[in-house]
């Protein structure tokens, strides 16, 4: 029976090209010339740290990481900025990355499938959602379906079987 999961994965070396290419821009940029701007990206917490001597700053970074982010296909939707904090002289902000289905998102898949008129099996199964049918088709009009929903994450369709 044809089926296909629908998952939420963080390809963490292209947002670690992301936030290098942003680094060698800030480098170049004139309007960062003699100021303390930086970059970090955790990969253990799944977190980048933006710091700058001011919060204009701080946006101006952000732009420039989301824009090298869509240029490498990374999805502006994994990206969770939190409040700015100012510490001495620099303003932080952390980005806190989301990667995978959490249970609440998967549930939401499978409600949305169901009350929509979508006559597929849906089945959580841990960080992902299994979608099956007898069709290809019901099953490519049910992807469909999910791309045109916003959900908050960005979704993949992997493991298509026939």
């Amino acid at each position: 029976m044809p089926s296909f999961d629908i998952v939420s994965e963080l390809e963490t070396y292209e947002v670690n090209h992301a936030v290098q290419n942003t680094t060698k821009e800030i480098a170049t940029r004139f309007d960062f010339r003699g100021s303390q701007v930086s970059v970090e990206f955790n990969e253990k917490n799944k977190e980048i740290k933006l710091s700058a001597e001011s919060d204009f700053q701080v946006d101006q970074v952000r732009t420039m990481l989301e824009s090298h982010l869509l240029k490498r296909k990374v999805d502006a939707q994994v990206l969770d900025p939190q409040k700015m904090e100012a510490s001495g002289k620099l303003v932080h902000q952390i980005i806190k990355l989301k990667d995978g289905l959490d249970s609440d998102t998967a549930k939401k898949i499978v409600k949305l499938l169901k009350e929509n008129g979508h006559k597929v099996q849906a089945s959580i199964q841990g960080d992902k959602v299994r979608v099956t049918d007898k069709k290809r088709d019901t099953l490519q009009t049910a992807m469909a379906f999910l791309r045109e929903q916003q959900l908050g994450l960005p979704l993949q369709f992997n493991n298509f079987k026939d």
